[in-house]
């Protein structure tokens, strides 16, 4: 994984977790507050599409087996964004009224209790996300480290494969250079063996005709 890939992907995690603590927030307001806060998400969710943009152009360039890893976290990330903007618009069509608020507030303790439960576990919601997140991020940083163990390695053996090759081609230029020398002396035998035997069959004819010669001048 590039750093690039995990800068992107820390600071969509760290969005991710804040949009669902302003998700939380807006439930619980009314009136300018609330829209200025459902405002702030619409906003941070445009941002957290563009990382994801950004994260999906990154991996598709990385190898692999990495970009195949990259993609299923990818899917995910879209998969929590979705819900989280079906959160933003559940809460912003939610209309309560002034009376029905007014009502909400003088419902006593029993309400206020449940309500701050509704907010304890939206709070424990969001943590929980968080905490997915940066499993996810350490899970991606050890696939990083993981792939990179196995180039290394990879790279090794290539360069080990590559010396044995280099070595093999040294041995067989030494013997191309052997049968060289080896045709240039059986040439160089066979040439002296030739003319050898015009000598010797030079002197064979000069020895038959000195017999030829002796013989007749001997009869004569």
């Amino acid at each position: 994984m590039s750093e690039t890939f995990e800068g992107y992907e820390r600071q969509y995690c760290e969005l991710s977790a804040s949009l669902s603590k302003k998700c939380t927030s807006a439930s619980l307001l009314d009136g300018e507050q609330k829209k200025q806060k459902i405002s702030e998400v619409k906003a941070g969710i445009d941002e957290a599409e563009s990382l994801i943009r950004k994260m999906d152009v990154e991996a598709r360039n990385l190898p692999p087996n990495v970009k195949a890893v990259l993609l299923a976290k990818l899917r995910e990330y879209k998969s929590d964004l979705n819900n989280l903007k079906s959160e933003i618009k559940r809460i912003a069509s939610t209309n309560l009224n002034q009376a029905a608020r007014d009502e909400l507030l003088e419902s006593g303790m029993a309400d206020a209790a449940a309500v701050s439960a509704d907010q304890r576990g939206r709070l424990l919601i969001s943590t929980e996300r968080l905490n997915k997140s940066s499993d996810r991020v350490r899970d991606s940083r050890r696939t990083m480290l993981e792939t990179e163990e196995l180039g290394v390695s990879l790279l090794q053996d290539l360069h080990q494969q590559r010396q044995s090759l280099l070595h093999a081609h040294g041995t067989l230029h030494g013997v191309d250079e052997n049968i060289g020398k080896s045709k240039k002396i059986m040439t160089n035998i066979s040439r002296r063996m030739s003319r050898n035997k015009w000598i010797i069959g030079f002197m064979v004819t000069v020895l038959i005709v000195a017999i030829i010669l002796i013989l007749y001048f001997k009869l004569k």
